[in-house]
């Protein structure tokens, strides 16, 4: 017989409480990011699954830039901070892209699980790791002919002391409700994981030694699955969320804190650093007005009016005929009192008070508080 799935959550519970040993420093070269639309900064637009109009974009960039949200992204945000350039996408490669300080494998749409027939994208986490792989074959072969590539590639010794951070995971726990029930959904999170973990050795094969891990965040509040699994009011929580999308991500992560105790140990020359999106979310949605904002689930660019503003018929921008009658899904006027920016999505300026809590340190496993480099210039 399987075991229960909550099996797996008393086992995590054991280690759960047992710190990791080391913390990352932030004196790097280069960083190599895998993930889902959370961190998506081209990859999906520039492999031509998916396009973005206007309004996309038009906080920062004015226009569409390849990343699901009004301007810039939590990695965005991260990068700054570490006064270091926007990372490039892995298929991005008209122009004058440089990858000199890294590369960007997310992709919107992914999973870690290998990707269904459904599944809006192909870029699974192992596709991901491939592609990295892939990178740093053609780098080495690249550098090894001359310098004359040098200001656009990162160095070899890049690979080893570069930061590897990951945000993935979300799309395989959204995903599975609209198929499984929530105690198969609760008993397939080890596999994902053991998944996970084989991309994660991986690079370490590959020379990675410094690991930085995301953790999901509360997906019951993306007005997405609000619209479709909170129809029913007793499935919703006091803030208005799916109360068992939320317990899924918390189980989730959990065990992806667990795996992250268990990688440091078993691999000491190296760093792990497990970030507590969740929690820094939950916060968000939960004392919105404190933080600035107005709307802490309704959606900034959508269809519909209130509650939620979201129809999952008619995406942010774009123009359907819905029952007979060509509709627009419009922005609002200011996304910055929005937290959610399209239903699946945060908004700039919440991704900027996301960004701002991970930098202090405090939500991180091993806490860096005390080793910041840098200072902030964020306004929270």
């Amino acid at each position: 017989m399987a075991p229960k799935p909550y099996i797996f959550l008393i086992i995590a519970l054991l280690f759960i409480f047992l710190p990791l040993t080391t913390s990352i420093h932030f004196k790097l070269p280069a960083i190599f990011n895998f993930g889902d639309s959370n961190s998506d900064t081209g990859e999906l637009v520039a492999a031509g699954v998916y396009s973005l109009e206007p309004p996309y974009g038009r906080s920062y960039f004015t226009k569409p830039s390849g990343r699901y949200c009004d301007g810039r992204l939590i990695i965005d945000f991260l990068l700054e901070a570490m006064d270091l350039p926007f990372l490039n996408a892995y298929l991005d490669s008209i122009g004058r892209t440089s990858f000199r300080k890294g590369c960007n494998f997310a992709a919107a749409g992914s999973t870690i699980e290998p990707p269904t027939a459904r599944a809006v994208s192909p870029f699974s986490f192992r596709v991901q790791v491939a592609q990295f792989i892939r990178f740093k074959l053609q780098v080495l072969r690249l550098i090894a002919k001359g310098k004359k590539l040098h200001k656009y590639l990162p160095d070899e010794d890049y690979f080893q002391n570069g930061l590897y951070i990951f945000d993935i995971g979300q799309n395989d726990l959204a995903g599975a409700f609209y198929s499984k029930t929530f105690d198969q959904i609760l008993a397939l999170i080890p596999s994902i994981l053991t998944e996970f973990e084989t991309g994660i050795k991986t690079l370490y094969d590959q020379g990675a030694r410094n690991f930085w891990v995301h953790n999901t965040g509360p997906l019951g509040c993306l007005a997405q699955n609000v619209a479709k699994f909170g129809t029913d009011p007793s499935s919703l929580d006091e803030l208005g969320c799916v109360s068992k999308h939320n317990q899924a991500a918390k189980v989730f992560n959990l065990q992806l804190h667990t795996l992250c105790k268990k990688l440091q140990g078993q691999y000491a020359d190296s760093n792990f650093t497990y970030v507590d999106i969740y929690t820094i979310k939950w916060n968000l949605i939960a004392n919105y007005s404190k933080f600035g904002f107005e709307q802490p689930i309704m959606v900034c660019c959508g269809y519909g009016g209130p509650p939620l503003n979201y129809d999952s018929r008619i995406g942010c921008g774009k123009t359907e005929v819905l029952n007979g009658t060509t509709m627009t899904a419009k922005a609002c006027s200011d996304s910055s009192e929005y937290v959610n920016w399209d239903g699946i999505h945060y908004s700039e300026a919440a991704n900027q008070y996301v960004s701002s809590q991970i930098l202090t340190g405090k939500y991180s496993d091993p806490p860096f508080s005390d080793k910041m480099p840098f200072l902030l210039g964020l306004k929270f």
